[in-house]
């Protein structure tokens, strides 16, 4: 292929244009906010967790001391009827004096046990409580860092944008100096060599491989039309002549 010499060297602009889009495109993938989010995200996740699990032992114990509650209520209920009744003078029989007696007896001792077990009930609310209020408070401070790591992440972001717009920009202005069969060979030369497909030589030396090019095939380069485009003997690349190649 043969392209004008200012053409070949306005594709050395073009790839360093390339070159700055891709290395943009690195720093905004590999921005350390990214990490910082997906830690936050994982804490977050793991703080809900636990916030969830507290607020279904909330929801449970509340049940449970509803329902001690009742049953305290209730057997307190039947106490007091049956002092009443004691007390009323009703009853004259002794036996079923005495039966009465032993069920208020009775009644007392499941009372003593409910009011313990409600207790128990209740300590262990207070304690998932507590666990409620500590995993929503951690969760809100996660969720204020998360937001600060976010914002700067999109700051950074934007800064970058801007810097690969300036970098499109001048990356038009480079390519339309460069014919497009050219630009077609050298977006094939770079998909094939990992982003870098142009290359100065410079001082005997590719700077694509940044290896000294030998005497025979220097003499060739030497020897080429102006116009020919040519290729790196060593990686391939396509090889742009400079003043400061050494030929």
């Amino acid at each position: 292929m043969n392209a004008d010499p200012t053409a070949q060297s306005a594709l050395l602009d073009l790839q360093a244009q390339d070159s700055v889009l891709a290395q943009l495109e690195h720093r905004r993938k590999t921005l350390p906010e990214h990490a910082s989010i997906e830690e936050l995200q994982a804490r977050a996740r793991e703080i809900d967790g636990q916030r969830i699990e507290a607020d279904t032992q909330v929801t449970d114990l509340s049940a449970a001391q509803r329902k001690a509650d009742a049953e305290v209520e209730q057997v307190k209920a039947r106490r007091t009827r049956d002092e009443e009744r004691l007390n009323s003078g009703a009853i004259s029989n002794p036996k079923d004096l005495e039966s009465l007696q032993h069920e208020l007896v009775a009644l007392q001792r499941r009372i003593s046990t409910l009011e313990d077990d409600e207790l128990e009930v209740m300590e262990s609310l207070e304690e998932a409580q507590g666990r409620l209020l500590a995993a929503e408070a951690d969760l809100g401070q996660v969720n204020e860092d998360l937001a600060q790591a976010t914002a700067a992440r999109d700051a950074a972001i934007r800064v970058l944008d801007e810097q690969a717009a300036d970098a499109q920009a001048d990356r038009g202005q480079a390519a339309s100096a460069v014919p497009p069969e050219l630009i077609a060979l050298y977006d094939k030369s770079r998909a094939q060599y990992g982003g870098l497909g142009a290359a100065a030589l410079r001082a005997k030396r590719c700077e694509g491989c940044r290896l000294e090019i030998n005497g025979a095939d220097l003499r060739e380069i030497a020897a080429a039309p102006e116009d020919e485009v040519l290729r790196c003997p060593e990686c391939g690349r396509i090889l742009i002549r400079t003043p400061e190649s050494g030929l």
